[in-house]
């Protein structure tokens, strides 16, 4: 009964969607033109990279060795095996849904077991720089003081609610313990990256780039998808009505619904509201954790294929937003109060067309980015192997 109600309920979304697109070809064409530009000039450079290097990681067994080497970091603190640090730092670089692509690839490959994936998950899914300090920051309140009470509050979140899910399902670590250290181990033994007896190295790069494609895809029609539904509701009377119903900036309540299913369009709407500069961060602070239900719609495309728990992720990604503006509040009372003026709106340099002279650079730099964070992880690995045999010494 509650699974029919559902479809029906998505039916009826679906056949709104299509009279307003017949109603307004015009504005649906506009919508889906800005999201194809986002995805082809910001998306597919910037994340085809680590979709192919991370595909390929995880077809060699690379991961393996870094997740035995981290170990002792992150079993104490997130309750994780040592190879949680891959996902973290790849998300904490490339942002949405970079992360959450890469723990449904541990799950699928069986790396991971089911509750260390849903735990994954809640730690790994992050937005990145580039948005937070290249988007927000500058380009929309063209304020880089902005930086830390943006940055700073949205990773505290993430490390908050991967320790807190370190509790999820702590029962499953008792029971099944000594089983788990055996399949590892075998793991170890038939995958480790100096294992001969892994697929030729054509067949992995053919592979990682097919299957890191299909992602980039399947990412680029979500985006466009919910840039034409944007569109369509913000033209809509009943949204217009709402400005009359509640006594509060119409952009308040425009980036809250946007925010709520695409984040940029929601940041954006909020910078433009005349509240005071607090509200505008605390209520992006929100929507940037959140991560909005577009992003959902990708990492729960990329969870179909595992049994990860969705309802899970979505969750813990609402209390991150929630923590993040908790702590962006209690920086700005205890630090930032003083030094930061007030911000308004300036022109948001958007991106008006398709470009070809920045698409390399901005891919080239994807792939700097991603060949460094495996070579940090991989010598923070050894330094943390090394520093644990020593201490286990005395």
């Amino acid at each position: 009964m509650k699974k029919n109600l559902i479809n029906m309920v998505f039916l009826l979304i679906i056949l709104l969607l299509l009279i307003g697109i017949l109603i307004n070809p015009q504005l649906s064409l506009k919508g889906a033109t800005e999201g194809l530009i986002t995805w082809f000039n910001i998306v597919l450079p910037s994340l085809l990279p680590f979709f192919i290097i991370s595909e390929i990681l995880i077809a060699i067994g690379f991961l393996d060795i870094i997740g035995n080497f981290l170990e002792p970091l992150m079993r104490p603190l997130f309750n994780l095996p040592g190879i949680a640090a891959f996902p973290f730092s790849m998300s904490i670089i490339s942002g949405y849904p970079t992360g959450s692509k890469i723990v449904a690839s541990l799950r699928k490959d069986n790396l991971i077991t089911k509750t260390e994936g849903e735990r994954m998950l809640v730690l790994s899914s992050t937005s990145g720089p580039l948005f937070m300090l290249g988007a927000v920051t500058v380009g929309m309140f063209n304020n880089l003081k902005l930086a830390p009470l943006i940055l700073y509050p949205h990773y505290l979140g993430a490390i908050t609610m991967g320790f807190l899910f370190r509790f999820y399902k702590h029962k499953d670590n008792f029971i099944k313990k000594n089983k788990k250290n055996s399949i590892k181990l075998a793991k170890f033994k038939k995958r480790s990256f100096f294992n001969k007896n892994y697929p030729p190295i054509g067949f992995i790069l053919m592979n990682s780039v097919k299957n890191s494609m299909n992602s980039i895809l399947l990412i680029g029609g979500f985006i466009i998808f919910y840039s034409v539904i944007i569109e369509l509701l913000f033209a809509s009377k009943p949204f217009s009505l709402n400005y009359y119903v509640f006594p509060i900036d119409i952009n308040i309540l425009q980036g809250l619904l946007a925010g709520i299913l695409e984040l940029t369009t929601g940041c954006k709407k909020i910078t433009c509201a005349n509240v005071d500069l607090i509200t505008k961060i605390t209520i992006i602070n929100f929507i940037i954790g959140w991560g909005g239900i577009s992003i959902h719609s990708q990492v729960l495309a990329f969870l179909s294929n595992t049994d990860l728990n969705g309802r899970i992720y979505i969750i813990a990604k609402f209390f991150h937003g929630i923590l993040s503006s908790i702590y962006g509040v209690i920086l700005y009372k205890l630090k930032y109060k003083k030094i930061i003026e007030t911000t308004f709106f300036t022109d948001f340099n958007t991106i008006d067309s398709i470009y070809f002279i920045k698409w390399p650079t901005n891919f080239i730099n994807s792939i700097k980015l991603s060949i460094l964070i495996v070579l940090y992880l991989f010598i923070s690995s050894l330094i943390m192997m090394l520093v644990w045999y020593l201490l286990r010494r005395k």
